[in-house]
């Protein structure tokens, strides 16, 4: 059985002046995968949506509510 291939976008939420140094993200139900844009075949992060949602605010600066 093959694993279907992710679809990788850039995170609206990755902002640095270096265009390289960005956040991946791929959705794939019910699974949000993460991953650096400099080692596409390196570690990745498997988060379930709730844990997503909250580590959102952390990595964008935002204050927490």
């Amino acid at each position: 059985m093959s694993t279907p291939e992710l679809h990788w976008f850039k995170s609206s939420y990755s902002d640095s002046s270096n265009g390289n140094d960005c956040v991946e993200v791929a959705v794939e139900v019910p699974t949000i995968h993460i991953r650096d844009s400099k080692n596409p075949t390196g570690p990745r992060l498997t988060l379930a949506p709730e844990s997503w949602s909250a580590f959102l605010p952390y990595a964008s600066g935002s204050p927490l509510i």
